[in-house]
């Protein structure tokens, strides 16, 4: 593949490791080439690095299945996945996992594999999930009218900022890219 066309959350090896792409940027100079800048996450550490191409150099592309796992509890460091076509257990390191704080269990993820070694590169969590609120300070009565924030605990752990007038007990909407409040269901 050329490095014109790389795109996110494709898969690259480079030096023997595998690389996902996080982020990207086409470049065009005043003078000179046009460059392609990605910033690359290891997929086996979790190490972020940044390399610039020429668009036109050539890059060892990964063939990656996508398949769903469902989430079934959390060992150590690990969190243990079963695929669902096939009932087989696999153990995920969670720092490889983007958004791990807000992943309860029997949720559904997409991983992304590498069709000729089948080991998992990349596991996306829904963008957005529904968590019940299980610790928060009481809000006050006509506290909704100012855009103040309070912490919130919410059943998998996880702490948040929500709205005052969010109480224990009730349902939100997260968006867990970057762990913010969405909405009250």
């Amino acid at each position: 593949m050329l490095a014109g066309d790389i795109k996110k959350n494709v898969c690259l090896r480079i030096d023997g490791r595998i690389y996902v792409v996080i982020d990207f940027l086409h470049v065009k100079p005043g003078k000179g080439n046009t460059v392609m800048r990605t910033k690359l996450r290891d997929v086996q550490d979790g190490r972020v690095l940044e390399r610039t191409w020429i668009v036109s150099a050539k890059l060892e592309d990964v063939q990656v299945d996508h398949r769903q796992f469902q989430f079934l509890y959390k060992e150590g460091e690990d969190l243990v996945f079963m695929n669902n076509e096939t009932f087989e257990q696999v153990n995920i390191p969670a720092n490889v996992i983007d958004g791990v704080d807000f992943l309860k269990e029997g949720e559904n993820v997409m991983a992304t594999i590498d069709s000729a070694s089948d080991t998992i590169l990349t596991v996306e969590i829904p963008v957005k999930v529904v968590l019940k609120v299980t610790y928060t300070e009481p809000g006050l009565k006509g506290d909704t009218a100012t855009n103040a924030t309070k912490p919130a605990t919410v059943e998998t752990g996880a702490e948040i900022r929500v709205p005052l007038f969010i109480n224990e007990g009730d349902m939100i909407e997260i968006d867990t890219r970057d762990g913010s409040y969405v909405t009250r269901k």
